[in-house]
């Protein structure tokens, strides 16, 4: 199974990026896909680190090192050459890739797994339906980049989707919600994370680097920041070893979330832009539940396709304007 993992990791990131026929549009939805198939660990319900996180089957520090490890190990086994050719671009800008990998994967993780801990996956899963919004404000702050009245009402209706499938479908449950230092800490990862994606617009591709040259920098990153948190979590007596089911997951968390989808979406947004891509994350909470229904044979609700239905719907708002301007244009 782990060479499995290796094998498809290589041969998806291989075929993408040596095809120029290949509608890249499509990553933007590849990128949230393994993000949400926890297969190792028997759940497809919530996003992949939610479900890990409020199993709480590792440790926090371990496994933000331990996956980032993971994929510098594989990347220096099979994309030696990628990452040689891109070395000197990354030096040149070693500072913002630092902040970049600091922020958007070691800061946003650990506050992520840090967070599942003081409140529940339903909270989680809301606020972090925000950072497609956090993206859009964020571009407009940065790049300057209008908000589309119609990327508004699509942000809108994939948030209401988001709210709906975390809930259950039940108003009693967001009536009993209640906000704590968990969400805040929530909050604060998915601001990093969106910052993290604007950035991505003028850091990948604009500066002449590859995804993989871009990614293997911010890895790099993401592990040496996470060295300390790891060493401050031994010395204070909360490292312990993973049992056997553990390692399965970090070695698949490394392998497809951290790598295959981190790759593609870098690359998504190179091509879409960082407000387009933005939106797709908000898939991740609706395709949890529908992955448990294949996968588990969980009970398919009405809400989870009224769920569905509002995200795809908002998705599709937001970008009708920008499919109805190339038409024009052709």
């Amino acid at each position: 199974m782990f060479l499995w993992f290796i094998g498809t990791a290589v041969m998806t990131v291989w075929y993408v990026f040596r095809d120029p026929r290949f509608d890249y549009r499509l990553l933007a939805v590849g990128a949230v896909l393994p993000d949400v198939i926890d297969l190792p660990g028997g759940y497809a319900r919530w996003a992949h680190s939610l479900t890990v996180s409020v199993g709480a089957l590792l440790v926090v520090m371990l496994m933000t090192a331990g996956r980032w490890g993971l994929v510098l190990t594989v990347m220096a086994l099979t994309c030696r050459r990628q990452i040689a050719e891109s070395l000197p671009k990354v030096r040149g800008q070693w500072r913002s890739v630092l902040a970049m990998g600091a922020t958007g994967f070691t800061a946003f993780n650990a506050l992520n797994y840090v967070a599942a801990h003081y409140t529940t996956a339903v909270n989680l899963s809301i606020v972090q339906g925000g950072i497609p919004l956090f993206v859009l404000i964020g571009g407009l702050l940065v790049h300057r980049a209008p908000i589309r009245p119609a990327q508004m009402v699509g942000v809108g209706l994939a948030l209401v989707g988001v709210v709906l499938v975390a809930s259950g479908g039940r108003l009693e449950t967001l009536a009993k919600l209640q906000f704590n230092l968990g969400d805040l800490m929530m909050l604060g990862a998915s601001v990093l994370y969106a910052g993290y994606t604007v950035a991505l617009r003028t850091r990948g591709a604009a500066a002449g680097l590859s995804a993989i040259g871009l990614f293997f920098g911010l890895a790099v990153a993401a592990f040496v920041t996470s060295l300390p948190l790891l060493a401050i979590e031994a010395a204070t007596g909360g490292l312990h070893a993973p049992t056997a089911k553990g390692w399965a997951i970090l070695a698949y968390i490394g392998l497809v979330p951290s790598f295959i989808a981190h790759v593609m979406f870098i690359r998504s947004v190179a091509l879409i832009g960082p407000a387009r891509a933005g939106l797709f994350i908000n898939l991740v909470p609706v395709f949890g539940p529908l992955l448990a229904v294949l996968v588990i044979g969980e009970a398919f609700g009405a809400y989870q396709a009224v769920a569905l239905a509002l995200v795809l719907g908002g998705i599709a708002v937001a970008e009708r304007q920008v499919f109805a301007k190339g038409s024009a244009a052709a």
